[in-house]
């Protein structure tokens, strides 16, 4: 029975794919439009990437400066203080949800600068704990695709030799982009 119902509606995997598919698309859109770039706009992305997360996160960290402002400077009964606190508590929700909203919007150019990153160092020697290492690696759509499920918050499963490494670049980069850790 379970197998006729995934015929006709199709299994989680399939509609995971079917939604990530448009998202892997843009990213090679717009790899193949940094084509043009230079090397010093490719890395200018991270900066821009940066600006955009600051000014949509500014208003959050005025306003939590204010706060912890008032906490330092006067004398504040218990209620105050914990009302306070509250509303930092508060505010610091909102600005993670605003740095994911943005990370969301920006993850097909984020991407996209990881795998052309990625273009433009193959054929390069790397010492890689004494030894020396070629980069011949581009990340295919399925790596990028992986790299989609990664930085929603889910677990990528891959065979071995299918590349798991380099499917965590592109999250590791795009959530490194707020400078708030990784993990």
């Amino acid at each position: 029975m379970l197998k006729f119902i995934e015929k006709i509606f199709g299994s989680k995997h399939d509609k995971d794919v079917k939604r990530m598919l448009p998202i892997v698309d843009d990213i090679n859109e717009i790899y193949t439009e940094y084509d043009k770039l230079s090397d010093d706009e490719i890395r200018g992305k991270t900066a821009e990437f940066r600006a955009l997360l600051a000014e949509r996160t500014k208003e959050f960290e005025d306003e939590i400066n204010n706060l912890r402002d008032q906490l330092k400077n006067g004398e504040l009964s218990g209620e105050e203080i914990s009302d306070i606190y509250d509303q930092i508590s508060a505010l610091q929700n909102d600005e993670y949800a605003a740095i994911q909203e943005t990370l969301d919007e920006i993850l097909p150019q984020a991407f996209a600068t990881v795998k052309q990153v990625c273009k433009r160092i193959t054929g390069l020697k790397y010492s890689i704990v004494g030894r020396d290492a070629l980069w011949e690696m581009i990340p295919y759509d399925v790596q990028m695709m992986g790299g989609i499920v990664i930085h929603e918050g889910k677990i990528a499963e891959m065979a071995t030799g299918e590349g798991k490494t380099l499917v965590a670049v592109a999250p590791m980069y795009l959530n490194a982009l707020p400078q708030r850790g990784v993990h």
